[in-house]
């Protein structure tokens, strides 16, 4: 199977974004993991949970850590606990963030996630 090359034109990269089906947004919702967990796993970079502990990279919520509080997968947007602002009337709302800005500190491991860290590292050692 050829890999299809991806169109150059940032029109182009958000047409194919906003007309993907939704099954897919969960590849695009990809964060990098901490250089730490990066060492025990051997992958850089992993789908985020709820629960899961993350560093916010970019922005004015810089350097701030928080947990995942919910995951859109239509618009492709992570909102965390530490990234809120104040409406006018006083309400707190969360302000949702884009995976790329973001680094994963600390995994939620459930039951599920514990298998596939383990077949993902277990394929890294038999390659090499």
């Amino acid at each position: 199977m050829v890999k299809k090359t991806s169109p150059i034109s940032p029109r182009k990269q958000r047409r194919h974004i906003y007309k993907s089906p939704l099954h897919t947004h969960k590849k695009m919702l990809k964060c990098r993991i901490d250089e730490f967990l990066r060492e025990e796993y051997t992958m850089r970079s992993l789908v985020p949970k709820k629960g899961d502990l993350v560093r916010i990279m970019r922005g004015q919520f810089r350097d701030t850590e928080g947990k995942i509080l919910q995951i859109d997968y239509k618009k492709i947007r992570i909102f965390v606990d530490s990234a809120t602002t104040t409406k006018a009337d006083g309400k707190e709302v969360q302000i949702p963030l884009h995976p790329s800005n973001l680094m994963l500190v600390k995994l939620e491991l459930d039951d599920e996630r514990k298998a596939l860290l383990e077949s993902k590292t277990l394929q890294f050692a038999e390659s090499e």
